[in-house]
C-alpha cells in the first residue's frame, strides 16, 4: 500500500480486462497513481470462468490466460486471512443480495477502499461503487 488512491476490484472487471481493452487500458494507464487491489478469491473466480469464455469466442483459452496474468501484474492480490476479519460487516452489508460475495466487501473495509463493479447487488452496500462507464472519474480525481 502507499500514498496514492487505492480501488478493489471485482471478478467481473479483471475478466472484461481479459475479454476487452477498456478495463486494462484504465488499469496500465493509472497503475501508477492507484493502487488497485483483488481478493485471492475474485481472481479465482475470474481465471474459473476462462475457459468457458474461451470457447465462447473460439480462442484458446492459454491466450486469455496470458492476458490474466500481463493484468495480475497491475494488480495487489488480498490474501482472506488478511480481508477475513471483516467478514461479519461485509456480510450484513450484502447479506439480502448475494452473501457469497462477502469477500470484495471486505476487502474494501480493509483497505476503506472503493469498489470498481459491474455487479449490481453491491450497490446500496454503503460503500462508494463504480462501474467502467465512469470510474475514469474516480481514476482522474475530477
Amino acid at each position: 500500500m502507499s500514498d496514492s488512491k487505492e480501488l478493489v476490484l471485482d471478478a467481473n472487471i479483471i475478466l472484461r480486462g481479459v475479454l476487452g481493452e477498456a478495463v486494462g487500458s484504465l488499469l496500465d494507464r493509472f497503475s501508477n497513481s492507484v493502487d488497485f487491489y483483488i481478493p485471492d478469491i475474485a481472481l479465482a473466480d475470474a481465471r474459473r470462468h476462462i475457459p468457458v469464455q474461451a470457447a465462447r469466442l473460439h480462442v484458446e483459452p492459454a491466450k486469455l490466460l496470458l492476458k490474466l496474468e500481463l493484468l495480475e501484474e497491475l494488480v495487489h492480490v488480498v490474501h482472506r486471512v488478511d480481508y477475513e476479519i471483516y467478514e461479519s460487516a461485509a456480510t450484513n452489508r450484502i447479506r439480502m443480495r448475494d452473501v457469497s460475495d462477502w469477500p470484495m466487501l471486505a476487502t474494501c473495509l480493509l483497505l476503506n477502499a472503493p469498489f470498481w463493479t459491474e455487479d449490481r447487488d453491491f450497490f446500496g452496500c454503503g460503500l462508494a461503487t463504480w462501474t467502467t462507464n465512469n470510474v475514469g472519474i474516480y481514476l482522474r480525481g475530477d
